[in-house]
């Protein structure tokens, strides 16, 4: 597989550092309220990604981080009157009920900043003994960014392109406008840790930097987010952890794209934030997936009514194909049942070529829909077991590594009730109407009505 690296700005090989393994550290939401739209983007995406590397094989260890200690959460906690943990504590519970409905599976762990405070104040000290960090006088402790030679190198920014820029606020006590803040000292009515230079809490970056060397060592494979986040915030991961462990941090960068909403940026200043949490009650959220991988994870997309509901039209049609495809007759093996499950080999090689190169979801979904055009064409006729089950087979997987169509599968009949259907189709092929009648109640008393029709029989809850 062919990923983009940010760093290296351009495509490479995925070469993990284990064979078989890969370590991935995604970052996550700053838990103070519901999450939006663009936030939506990398957790969809890298889903995908984690999804694809564990198809083919990998076994992926998937860290996505919660912030939960930030000035919006302490904001957010001054506003409503309760603790900055109880903040927390809502919205990831509200995260995971929207992340849930988009298809996003729960990572291998999602560590809390606050639970790895201990961890964070030793980095901390280690980058102080190092000489690459110092403390002032009321408690703040700031990186220095000289200090660190490849300061810039995600990016692309010189030293001298950021000095231009760079100011101090009056409340800083930073020795060059460069440094950024590793720990902030503390200020009345907030949460607060002990450490040897005084009372105080996390700064953002230093809580990534710990909680990825923590779980997945000094050194792992993938690490990911939108765009937005390439400066200063990976960049400043960057420099903190190397500097402090003289070892290479990420050996891939990977960002998405930004999110435009009606042809304009989403900002705060426009006030055209979309929540999740809106549009799921206008939209289904497995179209909001499909409209997320529609594009290649590196282009912006736009966000709009229009498109989500022509995402919404093409999800029936995979579903309606997917439904045709089970209640599909079988029969005996055919040149035609030949030539299609060549032709299902064909497609599943076209989306694989479009995974492996550089995630491209946009071109493996066309690889999708051609399948599905394939099989309309599979008319009503019968046809073999063994041509069916192939063309199930790929549709499922396709569907398993995009995250789609999987509400369906939640609402799949108990397999009772499915040998109960099998029994009263054989029942009615030896024309023995009394005991496919018998069944027909037993199934209406499990809670399930038979639909018969020329296609063959299926189940409907009642």
């Amino acid at each position: 597989m062919q990923i983009y690296n940010t760093m290296s700005r351009k495509k490479e090989e995925l070469v993990p550092l284990k064979p078989g393994e890969i370590s991935m550290y995604v970052c996550g939401p700053t838990v103070y309220n519901y999450f939006h739209i663009g936030n939506a983007r990398p957790f969809v995406v890298f889903d995908t990604l984690r999804r694809y590397l564990e198809h083919q094989g990998y076994k992926v260890n998937f860290v996505q981080n919660f912030t939960d200690i930030d000035d919006k959460l302490i904001r957010k906690a001054r506003e409503e009157g309760c603790t900055v943990q109880e903040i927390a504590d809502r919205y990831i519970k509200e995260y995971y009920i929207d992340a849930d409905a988009l298809g996003v599976e729960r990572a291998t762990c999602n560590p809390r900043a606050t639970e790895h405070v201990p961890q964070i104040i030793a980095l901390v000290q280690t980058l102080i003994d190092k000489g690459h960090a110092y403390a002032t006088d009321n408690g703040d402790v700031y990186f220095s960014v000289r200090s660190f030679p490849g300061y810039g190198k995600l990016s692309g920014q010189s030293i001298d392109d950021l000095e231009s820029g760079a100011r101090i606020d009056p409340t800083e006590q930073k020795r060059d406008p460069l440094d950024f803040a590793l720990w902030k000292g503390a200020k009345p009515g907030e949460p607060a840790w002990p450490t040897p230079w005084g009372m105080g809490r996390p700064g953002w970056h230093i809580e990534c930097s710990a909680m990825s060397m923590e779980l997945l060592g000094p050194t792992f494979d993938i690490h990911a987010g939108g765009q937005d986040l390439i400066f200063p915030h990976h960049e400043n991961e960057i420099a903190q952890s190397e500097a402090a462990t003289g070892k290479p941090f990420a050996r891939y960068w990977m960002h998405n794209g930004y999110i435009n909403v009606d042809n304009q940026k989403m900002s705060k200043s426009l006030g055209n934030f979309r929540l999740v949490r809106d549009i799921s009650q206008e939209f289904d959220l497995e179209a909001v997936r499909l409209f997320l991988l529609g594009t290649h994870y590196r282009n912006p997309v736009n966000f709009s009514r229009e498109l989500v509901e022509q995402s919404e039209t093409a999800l029936t049609r995979l579903r309606t194909a997917r439904e045709r495809l089970r209640e599909a007759p079988i029969g005996p093996a055919t040149e035609e049942d030949a030539a299609f499950m060549e032709a299902v080999d064909q497609h599943r090689a076209a989306f694989y070529a479009a995974m492996d190169d550089d995630l491209n979801t946009a071109d493996a979904l066309g690889a999708l829909f051609d399948f599905v055009r394939a099989l309309n064409t599979f008319d009503s006729t019968p046809h073999s077991q063994e041509a069916l089950d192939k063309a199930a087979k790929l549709f499922d997987d396709i569907a398993g590594i995009l995250g789609i169509l999987q509400h369906e599968k939640a609402q799949e009949f108990p397999q009772a009730a499915l040998d109960l259907l099998s029994e009263r189709a054989a029942a009615r092929k030896a024309k023995d109407w009394a005991r496919a009648d018998a069944i027909r109640e037993e199934l209406k008393a499990m809670g399930f009505a038979v639909e018969d029709s020329k296609e063959g029989a299926k189940l409907k809850k009642l």
